[in-house]
């Protein structure tokens, strides 16, 4: 739950500044280059995570993350790759990392629905309910399915793939949008 903390506070506090100023194609390239450039860093990094399991983790990695988990409130800056990424520089080992990240996500997205749906409740009607149950459902066997394909993935991977997809994303919206 502390980890949850940074990005729920900071989120609350400057989501209509983020969603007013923050919400471009340039501003979503820059970040998804940075990113990539972030990840491309932290994996020449000689980093040796001891923290081998979620139960093992200290209170001071979970807010760590959690800070790093804010970052992601930039568009364009992925929640599980700054999640991962820091859980990573704070001592979690790979997969420690990607896993924790995913428990991670659930409170943090629920919130922010949650917080969408409470400003905006008088554009819903009953009528939505069925699309919001199929849209839920769908999301959630998908997020489990992607879940296991990465946890998969990283315990003999790097994440460099994604770094070289996120840079050539970023580049092709700024060509697209100057």
């Amino acid at each position: 739950m502390i980890a949850f903390l940074p990005a729920a506070l900071i989120g609350l506090a400057f989501h209509d500044k983020i969603k007013e100023y923050l919400f471009t194609p340039i501003t979503v390239a820059i970040a998804l280059i940075l990113g990539g450039i972030a990840i491309l860093l932290i994996e020449k990094m000689p980093l040796k995570g001891k923290t081998v399991s979620v139960d093992a983790m200290t209170q001071k990695q979970a807010w760590q993350i959690g800070f790093a988990q804010a970052i992601a409130l930039i568009p364009g800056v992925s929640r599980s790759g700054a999640t991962i990424l820091g859980g990573m520089l704070f001592g979690l080992n790979r997969h420690t990392a990607t896993e924790f990240s995913f428990f991670l996500a659930i409170p943090i997205m629920f919130a922010a629905t949650g917080y969408d749906l409470l400003k905006n409740w008088q554009l819903l009607s009953v009528h939505d309910l069925p699309m919001f149950a199929v849209g839920f459902v769908t999301a959630f066997v998908s997020a489990l399915i992607a879940i296991k394909f990465l946890l998969r993935f990283v315990a003999s991977h790097s994440f460099k793939i994604f770094a070289w997809y996120r840079i050539a994303l970023g580049l092709i919206v700024i060509w697209y949008f100057q």
